[in-house]
């Protein structure tokens, strides 16, 4: 019985289309990281003097990592309210397509919340590791 389910017509069709929409959700994780990573690479970029001077002042390289990852982390939460605010607006349009699951299920919307939040804070790690290793006499002495 099993198999005659597995080789069914509308089963194969909708794991189909499954798959295929994993794959883009897949891929729009990626390039949404990758877009994430230039914005704050380009920022790191635009404040190295400041960012050396900061630490010419005495802050310290924790603090710089700190403040870059919060400065994006903050903008990155902005944009998940009004993504998961416009997701419960728009779930009038998909609701035929669910099976028992509501259109407002907190845990889906947590837990894509969390990843979302992950993505955006691996991706800042980076830019803001090199914002930790600003000399600031080479950056004060830059411009």
């Amino acid at each position: 019985m099993s198999q005659i389910i597995r080789d069914s017509e509308s089963i194969r069709l909708r794991r189909f289309v499954l798959i295929l929409l994993g794959s883009f959700a897949g891929i729009a994780l990626i390039l949404a990281a990758v877009g994430v990573y230039g914005v704050t690479s380009g920022a790191v970029a635009e404040r190295t003097k400041e960012i050396g001077i900061r630490i010419a002042l005495g802050a310290t390289r924790p603090l710089v990592f700190g403040h870059v990852v919060g400065e994006m982390m903050a903008v990155a939460a902005a944009g998940m309210a009004l993504g998961a605010a416009g997701a419960i607006a728009l779930t009038r349009l998909i609701r035929t397509m669910l099976f028992d699951v509501r259109t407002t299920d907190g845990a889906t919307y947590l837990g894509v919340t969390l990843l979302l939040g992950g993505v955006v804070l691996l991706a800042n790690c980076v830019p803001a590791r090199r914002a930790m290793q600003v000399d600031p006499a080479s950056a004060l002495r830059h411009d």
